[in-house]
């Protein structure tokens, strides 16, 4: 089995992100000095601490899968299986390769290409998606509250949703390989400005109601171009890392580097050999929901209940009655 880095509690953000903090410590200090809209979600949804309590032995646990850039939901039909494994209840935001094309909207705002363009209107249809899911993912399992798995872009998107939705429907996030920094000054945005956007309103592990878990993968580490004596792979993998971290030379899961997908704040982990995305995935580079990867961190999803998965109780169970 992979080994993966004991977890650690991010504590040191960036130059941009420690900067932001400390111009939001009224956020901070005083939680009301924070724009809230309705938590509620259609159908009048609230959270009840006491009545989630009563209810915890007869609901599944509810997640919500959230896609990452370029990603299909049918991409993680996988891992969803391998969730339902753990009787979770599993609900992906419905998103299709093509409405990827729809950030193309960004183009016609003058915000582009100043690098400050902010989440909306660009992103509506993704928040939109998400809000669907989540509306779903608690009706079907009963639950008032879930935990969204965040894939790659899905990372920064639900910190936008979280912002504008409250989290009384949200009680953690964990992020797979999600670019949560922005780049450092002298370094293009590749969201254009709207990462900046979300550290600058949502720094670090903003909602304390909210279980913040940052994994990220050491598949290679990056190195400069110019480097000769570095393999090719390492060498064009560096010159994705410097665009997003501002330095080649860094471990990360082939396009997210370490630090970039990391939260001040926030419970991080690192997985050793892990992969980006389940694209491209296969036997020698498992990505953060290959099932022995899946392992090592699938109690951060905190269920209510035991953490036994069904099929090893049916193998228990046809062992017992000697069926093969």
């Amino acid at each position: 089995m992979l080994a993966s880095k004991a977890p650690s509690q991010c504590r040191l953000g960036t130059s941009r992100e420690l900067s932001a903090r400390a111009s939001h410590a009224g956020r901070w200090g005083q939680r009301a000095s924070l724009p809230r809209f309705d938590a509620r979600l259609k159908g009048g949804r609230r959270t009840d601490r006491s009545s989630q309590l009563s209810v915890a032995a007869s609901t599944k646990r509810a997640v919500v899968v959230l896609p990452g850039l370029g990603n299909a939901s049918g991409d993680y039909d996988d891992f969803v299986q391998e969730l339902e494994e753990y009787d979770m209840s599993v609900t992906v935001a419905k998103v299709r390769r093509i409405d990827w094309l729809r950030n193309a909207a960004g183009l016609v705002d003058i915000n582009y290409w100043k690098g400050t363009l902010e989440p909306r209107p660009t992103v509506d249809w993704y928040l939109n998606a998400m809000t669907a899911a989540v509306e779903e993912a608690m009706e079907e399992s009963g639950s008032d509250q879930v935990c969204l798995l965040a894939h790659s872009a899905g990372g920064w998107l639900a910190r936008v949703w979280m912002l504008e939705n409250g989290v009384e429907s949200v009680d953690s996030m964990i992020t797979l390989g999600s670019p949560l920094q922005p780049p450092p000054e002298g370094v293009v945005d590749q969201t254009r400005g709207i990462l900046t956007w979300v550290t600058e309103n949502s720094p670090g592990a903003f909602h304390p109601e909210v279980r913040y878990v940052c994994l990220t993968g050491k598949f290679l580490e990056g190195r400069a171009l110019g480097d000769g004596d570095a393999s090719w792979p390492a060498r064009l993998t560096g010159l994705g890392y410097k665009q997003v971290y501002g330095s080649a030379e860094v471990w990360g899961d082939g396009i997210t580097p370490v630090p970039v997908g990391q939260l001040e704040g926030a419970a991080c982990v690192e997985l050793e050999g892990v992969y980006h995305s389940p694209l491209g995935a296969a036997e020698g580079r498992p990505w953060y929901g290959t099932p022995e990867i899946l392992e090592q961190w699938v109690d951060y999803i905190d269920q209510p209940k035991p953490k036994v998965r069904v099929g090893s109780l049916l193998q228990k169970a046809k062992q017992a009655l000697g069926v093969k």
